[in-house]
């Protein structure tokens, strides 16, 4: 079978060849799985093991050092798909990693970080190297198809975003897909987690994020609108961001009085699955919402780029009292990077001069769907700027 490639598996194979275990973070259907059938087409001798299996799970529980190494037999690689199925998993691991007796390179995958990172965390502390795997990046997508088959598409990825199942599908059968997908990740794999948590909650939180896209938002509101306590919606979002459906962006407050501080936004990992929380896939030309959709798609694009990269800038968004406000900034080595993101670019649009005066920024970009493909620059590639104007 072909699969398409994916960019993230050049660095995990420069990982591969060193003593860690590789740890593989994403949602469902993102492309983990696809990810390690990939590999072990350049690996010739790598094994990969559903964790899901009680078989699986019973030989690797069972802590027999020469038990699991009959069961891996010669493999050079070991690949444990949703690892988190197996109880104490980072124990499991330190041993598999430290024993002398196993050869194999060990890579486990997992489809909740919150999980997994909890359970692999404390006992792998310097043995590990992680990795989260998103839905195609615009650069990934160009490269299977072609630069210009993506700016022809700009529309469709802002409605059913960029699950790899989605490329292939028609609107009708995308529009099924995300919405089942939803269901299933969205509630299966989040509740799988603690079973106090309430599924009506989470989708009456989700939609109400949904609807408030791009905004900030207000804990003590949210409560209000699902019912429930301030301290709860905190942790819910929590669980949600560790659970790759949401993620979030602080605001950024140090000089200026008059600057918001302690608020946050908070976006969707995947356009498809926001969507299909508000039933909402009608072209561009019938939504008001269209400035949001296009600013959560071009941060999460930098999340994209930044994380294949192995670049970890502090992000942020900035907005003071007097509605002067910045979409994006990526705090790198004490200076900034600086994004607005017009979805209309006949209107004018400028880095505000009061953050200008008081941040050292290096660089500034208004992205709009005129230059959207100006997003994938890379931070070292460009150069400080002295003002701007």
């Amino acid at each position: 079978m072909d699969y398409y490639q994916r960019s993230i598996i050049q660095n995990i194979e420069e990982w591969l060849v060193k003593n860690k275990v590789i740890i593989l973070y994403g949602a469902r259907q993102v492309g983990k799985s696809t990810i390690l059938e990939i590999l072990s087409q350049s690996h010739l001798g790598m094994i990969i093991l559903n964790c899901e299996l009680s078989s699986v799970q019973e030989v690797l529980t069972s802590s027999d050092v020469e038990r699991i190494k009959y069961y891996f037999g010669e493999a050079s690689v070991v690949a444990l798909d949703e690892a988190q199925k197996i109880e104490d998993i980072g124990s499991i691991l330190k041993m598999l990693q430290e024993s002398k007796e196993i050869k194999s390179k060990i890579i486990a995958t997992g489809s909740s970080s919150f999980e997994l990172a909890n359970l692999i965390t404390e006992p792998l502390t310097g043995r590990n190297i992680k990795f989260s795997v998103y839905p195609f990046s615009i650069g990934e997508l160009a490269q299977i198809k072609s630069n210009a088959w993506v700016a022809d598409h700009i529309e469709q990825f802002l409605i059913y975003g960029q699950y790899p199942e989605t490329l292939h599908l028609s609107p009708n059968e995308k529009q099924l897909f995300l919405e089942n997908l939803s269901l299933d990740y969205l509630f299966q794999d989040i509740l799988n987690l603690d079973n106090q948590l309430n599924a009506k909650i989470i989708k009456n939180l989700l939609r109400a994020l949904a609807l408030q896209l791009g905004s900030q938002v207000s804990r003590n509101e949210l409560a209000q609108i699902v019912q429930i306590a301030p301290q709860t919606v905190s942790k819910y979002l929590d669980l949600l961001e560790k659970c790759f459906v949401i993620f979030s962006l602080e605001s950024l407050s140090k000089n200026l009085r008059n600057e918001i501080k302690k608020s946050k936004k908070y976006f969707f990992v995947d356009l498809g699955i926001r969507n299909a929380i508000i039933s909402n896939f009608s072209p561009l030309s019938l939504r008001n919402d269209v400035g949001a959709l296009w600013e959560n798609f071009c941060i999460m694009e930098r999340i994209k780029l930044n994380s294949l990269k192995n670049n970890k800038p502090n992000l942020y968004f900035w907005r003071t009292y007097d509605q002067a406000e910045i979409d994006l900034i990526e705090e790198v080595n004490g200076k900034y990077n600086v994004f607005e993101f017009k979805w209309n670019a006949k209107n004018k649009t400028k880095i505000p001069l009061s953050f200008v005066h008081n941040y050292p920024v290096r660089m500034q970009k208004i992205i709009t769907p005129h230059n959207f493909y100006a997003i994938l620059e890379e931070v070292a590639d460009i150069e400080p700027i002295a003002s701007i104007e």
